[in-house]
């Protein structure tokens, strides 16, 4: 009776933790039920994910102490507009990556265990992430990214063999150096000011050595996670060598997980600091991730690491957002970030879904050998070109407004530099993209015509029709974005002279 009342007693956005974690302890009790138990937990999150969009737009924020312990005591938790939209996003991409998973571990019965361990791991990743976006003081977040990173770290090594566990080991030892420092920081504020609260640090915070020495390891940090250039080399192993499921996992929702936090720090905690040589420091690196990432993922030639490199660009256009943030751009710039972290995990997840089925029905991945691939596979061809669409910022995609947004900034602000940067990292990922299909669709007959199952095929065409569909309805998700956010001021959405 204690344990009924405390359950329903909590807020909805609790209940989104909780039922992943619930989902992963029942998979241990029931190993043989993996799958279902799996898939029944990701439609239970997508139902409270939309009751949760709909919570916020009627009721505004909603912040909760665990157990009735205010801050600086007790855990305080705050479902804001940031919140909400990562916790739907994941939810909707959680929801589509687990349809494809029933159908891609049972077809490689050789070993039926990898998808016993799939489940439970992918589920406190799930748990991992929504907890981490309504944590509300720094060493909640700590933990829940500790969380999201042990776990995600176990499922790149999921694939097995050496390639598979060395990119792994890799992954584990950069995020717990990129932990330590973050922990580190966290340790000095709380030295300094006595509280690790997000509110409270906010009000009390002043711009001395320590404090500024804090915020540097912290960012620091998180940018190793986040896999900024040149701090990246651990993504494109990781990425590559997982299973196709993993691969979108760790792009699509993962990798964003630390820059969520960044933003909290950025906006809320430090907002108040003299930041403009960081701010520059973050655009120029992430200028050079949108180059250097395009550039490489021209070379590559497996299509799983291209996409890998694809994702180091995107990364890039997320650090834009820091010097473009005036007083003036601070909501333009938000909702960018906020359509571009939505568009970019519907568009990157369908890539990497559409390149694990070629690779289980071909055999392998590599894109010269692709040759010939539109006719057989022609309809993943086609969503792998609908997937690109976002990428690469064409209209109507959530891509496209989200860039559109980020030009409209640079202009406001005077930093006209920017904008070739964002032109040029569109026209790369055109190119890479390009290249792909230009191989796919040449005129060579192949005696075998590879089959995939239909669970394989539209799950990433689905993602592809909400990163389009989410240009279209961009009203939607920026009205969610702002609710309760940290930033001031009117969207620009043109330039006028």
């Amino acid at each position: 009776m204690i344990l009924a009342d405390f359950l329903l007693a909590q807020p909805w956005f609790v209940w989104l933790i909780l039922l992943p974690l619930g989902g992963a302890a029942s998979t241990f009790v029931l190993p043989r039920r993996v799958a279902p138990i799996g898939f029944c937990c990701a439609l239970l999150i997508l139902a409270g994910a939309v009751f949760s969009v709909c919570q916020l737009t009627a009721t505004g924020s909603l912040t909760q102490a665990a157990g009735h312990w205010s801050a600086p005591l007790g855990i305080v938790l705050r479902a804001d507009g940031l919140a909400v939209v990562m916790l739907a996003t994941t939810a909707g991409v959680g929801f589509i990556i687990s349809c494809y998973a029933l159908g891609y571990f049972p077809a490689r019965g050789h070993e039926p265990s990898r998808a016993r361990y799939f489940w439970p791991l992918w589920l406190f990743v799930w748990a991992g992430c929504n907890a981490l976006y309504v944590s509300a003081d720094l060493f909640n977040l700590y933990v829940t990214l500790e969380i999201v990173t042990l776990a995600a770290v176990a499922l790149t090594a999921l694939e097995g063999g050496a390639p598979a566990v060395g990119a792994a080991l890799r992954y584990l030892l950069t995020s717990l150096v990129g932990s330590l420092t973050y922990l580190a920081g966290v340790a000095l504020l709380y030295a300094g000011w006595g509280t690790v609260d997000l509110s409270l640090l906010s009000q009390v915070l002043t711009e001395d050595p320590l404090s500024r020495t804090a915020m540097a390891l912290m960012i620091c940090g998180l940018l190793l996670k986040s896999a900024l250039f040149p701090l990246h080399f651990w993504l494109p192993p990781a990425h590559g060598k997982a299973p196709a499921p993993v691969s979108a996992i760790l792009s699509a929702l993962v990798v964003k997980t630390a820059y969520v936090v960044l933003l909290r720090l950025w906006f809320e905690v430090f907002a108040s600091f003299d930041r403009a040589m960081t701010a520059h420091l973050l655009g120029a690196l992430g200028s050079a991730a949108i180059i250097w990432g395009s550039l490489m993922a021209l070379r590559q030639e497996r299509l799983k690491l291209l996409i890998a490199y694809s994702t180091v660009a995107q990364i890039g256009y997320l650090f834009l957002v820091f010097p473009l943030a005036g007083a003036e751009t601070a909501a333009t710039v938000w909702t960018a970030v906020i359509l571009f972290m939505v568009a970019h995990a519907c568009g990157k997840a369908a890539m990497f879904l559409v390149a694990g089925t070629i690779q289980q029905t071909a055999g392998h991945d590599r894109i010269s050998q692709m040759a010939g691939a539109g006719g057989p596979i022609g309809v993943l061809a086609v969503v792998f070109a609908l997937a690109s669409v976002t990428i690469i910022g064409l209209p109507p995609s959530g891509g496209f407004f989200a860039k559109w947004l980020l030009l409209n900034a640079a202009l406001a602000t005077g930093q006209w530099w920017y904008c070739p940067v964002i032109l040029t990292g569109s026209l790369l990922a055109a190119a890479y993209v390009t290249r792909v299909l230009s191989w796919a669709f040449l005129d060579v007959r192949r005696n075998v015509c590879p089959v995939s199952s239909r669970v394989m095929k539209w799950p990433p065409l689905a993602l592809c029709l909400v990163a389009l569909l989410l240009g279209l309805a961009a009203y939607g998700p920026v009205r969610v974005a702002l609710t309760g956010a940290p930033v001031t001021g009117h969207v620009l959405v043109e330039q006028r002279p």
